[in-house]
């Protein structure tokens, strides 16, 4: 286990997210992904270890796996960035990806009633204005996938809108073809997932233009931008196990924190399974050891 990165620094212009540091590099982009995590709109002090060599590893697996355009160029480290990052820390964590303008939308897909969704269809029988049928029970598998997009914050929560809503920005055409695009690799990505015994009960998705061309971009179908549950101990009725992030926030609302100030550190016990999660959806997911 290598010593976790909270933060790069490079000397190029760069743009911070909650995980991930972006860097131009003139032609393209290069993405450093951190092991920083993140719960309620809040970056915590303590990072997970390998965190995010595991992102970057697992949305190389799906952008080769999938076969939709994306904006990977390489996962090496360009030869630009190598003279600054003389220890190799950069190894194994960054993307240099096509430049694209990014569509202000997550695409986020649903295979199963869970968290925003589910408390969405408590309150009005329907999940970002999709009507769902009644009698569903919590983490309930949904008829059929269903495509309910959130407009991207700058800081805070996307909230979540209809579909009228994205075409009403975007255009009919351009927001069917996310529509299609992002139904058809939840389809893929999960049907593949099941059998390697893991169920993606929901994800999100980015796209943006490059060459007049709609990309897939940043990640895609990780522990952090999807629920990933194990098939063995699926039971629809209340809350599930997960190898995401849910642990860290079922910890973090355990404590006293009252998520209106910094949150605390997490202790080594919570850091370690967290880790050992992401390694099991990893491995479980690509078939390879890490």
């Amino acid at each position: 286990m290598l010593d976790p990165l909270l933060e790069s620094s490079l000397p190029f212009p760069r743009r911070q997210g909650k995980v991930r540091d972006v860097y131009d590099l003139g032609s393209s982009l290069l993405i450093v992904s951190s092991d920083r995590i993140s719960a309620f709109d809040w970056i915590l002090p303590t990072a997970i270890p390998d965190k995010g060599r595991l992102l970057t590893r697992m949305s190389l697996f799906w952008f080769e796996m999938l076969g939709v355009d994306h904006h990977l160029i390489s996962d090496k480290v360009p030869d630009q960035v190598k003279p600054f990052d003389p220890e190799g820390k950069l190894i194994g964590r960054v993307m240099q990806v096509h430049k694209a303008t990014v569509i202000p939308f997550e695409c986020v897909v649903r295979g199963y009633l869970e968290g925003s969704g589910w408390r969405d269809y408590q309150d009005s029988g329907s999940v970002c204005q999709v009507p769902l049928p009644a009698g569903l029970k919590q983490c309930d598998r949904l008829p059929n996938a269903i495509f309910t997009p959130a407009t991207k914050a700058v800081s805070g929560h996307d909230e979540n809108v209809g579909f009228a809503h994205m075409v009403n920005d975007l255009g009919k055409e351009t927001a069917e073809e996310l529509r299609q695009r992002s139904l058809s690799i939840y389809r893929k990505g999960s049907e593949w997932a099941l059998s390697r015994g893991v169920i993606i009960a929901d994800t999100k998705f980015e796209f943006g233009w490059h060459d007049n061309r709609i990309l897939l971009i940043d990640e895609v179908l990780t522990p952090d931008s999807s629920r990933f549950w194990p098939v063995d101990r699926y039971r629809a009725g209340g809350p599930q196990p997960s190898f995401d992030k849910q642990f860290v926030r079922e910890y973090l609302m355990s404590t006293p924190w009252d998520r209106n100030s910094p949150p605390p550190e997490l202790p080594t016990s919570v850091v370690e399974q967290t880790r050992a999660k992401y390694i099991e959806a990893y491995e479980r997911i690509t078939g390879i050891s890490f």
